[in-house]
């Protein structure tokens, strides 16, 4: 049993097989998800391969009910897509899987852990704080999409 008396859910690495699970998972748990792009199939596919990404989901009674997507670029390490279906927040499970996401970095030199939180994604901000992580008001994020580089 865990602190909150719920049995424990086993981690285990991703495997394509749980796709479809985890993407509902996602959407359940309102991450921006992009099913044609960076979150489909195929290109989760390619990363489950890369080096430098560990895709993990917490399985209880033969059923995903948390993810969590742990990359670096041999510097800063990165969580993404940490989530857990409703019935089994504040039971621990995304504790589990970030702490299991940042000793995998740890185990590959990574110092620095960094993350990106929607602003009105309210568990995901109380649960990175309570974590130690620093929240950062002051950093504007940009990005460039490939597809739009012509």
């Amino acid at each position: 049993m865990n602190e909150q008396g719920a049995p424990p859910a086993t981690i285990r690495p991703f495997a394509i097989e749980d796709y479809d699970t985890v993407f509902a998972l996602w959407k359940e748990a309102k991450l921006p998800c992009k099913p044609r792009g960076r979150d489909s199939r195929t290109n989760l596919q390619k990363q489950l391969g890369q080096a430098m990404v560990r895709f993990l989901v917490a399985e209880l009674d033969g059923r995903v009910v948390g993810t969590v997507l742990a990359s670096h670029d041999g510097r800063k390490g990165w969580i993404n897509r940490l989530a857990v279906a409703k019935e089994f927040l504040r039971k621990g499970t995304a504790k589990r899987l970030l702490q299991e996401a940042e000793a995998w970095l740890g185990q590959q030199g990574i110092e620095i852990i960094a993350c990106l939180v929607e602003d009105d994604n309210e568990p995901s901000v109380r649960c990175f704080l309570a974590a130690g992580y620093t929240r950062h008001a002051d950093i504007v994020y940009f990005s460039k999409r490939r597809s739009r580089l012509t």
